[in-house]
């Protein structure tokens, strides 16, 4: 596989926040979004994405997009994914750090035959995403498979 680069650019807009947006999105479509720092410091703002919640969507989506691929390839069928998660952010060695990113994924199926073949593709996701294989943090992973 080729190299690839993804570009995002972000501006400040006033106080502790900035809009990011990427040259590659459609501007149009609401693709940019406003970021600030997290309300836990000086001066955060609440209800803004920060830093700490996109790093942890990073994560979150990358297994989603992951799941799909190695399902669609083991022919798994599944009625839904959802995954909630949640970003661990702690001082390590006098640095703040995203120490942890635990991951709760939800898979739909429809037959108990494929309950063992969708936990199994959700732990291949996990190990072959390419973000979580990218960051220091801890990836905690629990499933939940449901049959509907």
């Amino acid at each position: 596989m080729e190299t690839h680069y993804y570009n995002v650019e972000v501006n400040w807009s006033s106080d502790r926040k900035g809009i990011m947006c990427s040259p590659e999105l459609n501007k149009d479509a609401g693709s940019c979004i406003e970021v600030a720092t997290p309300p836990e410091f000086p001066k955060g703002i609440p209800g803004i994405w920060s830093p700490e919640h996109l790093f942890t969507a990073a994560v979150s989506s990358c297994l989603m997009t992951t799941f799909l691929s190695i399902a669609e390839n083991s022919k798994l069928s599944f009625v839904s994914f959802s995954c909630k998660s949640k970003g661990k952010l702690e001082q390590v060695e006098g640095k703040f750090m995203m120490s942890e990113i635990i991951l709760e994924p939800t898979v739909i199926i429809t037959d108990e035959k494929d309950r063992e073949r969708a936990e199994k593709v959700l732990q291949k996701s996990e190990a072959a995403c390419l973000i979580s294989n990218s960051v220091k943090s801890k990836v905690t992973l629990t499933t939940k498979i449901i049959i509907k």
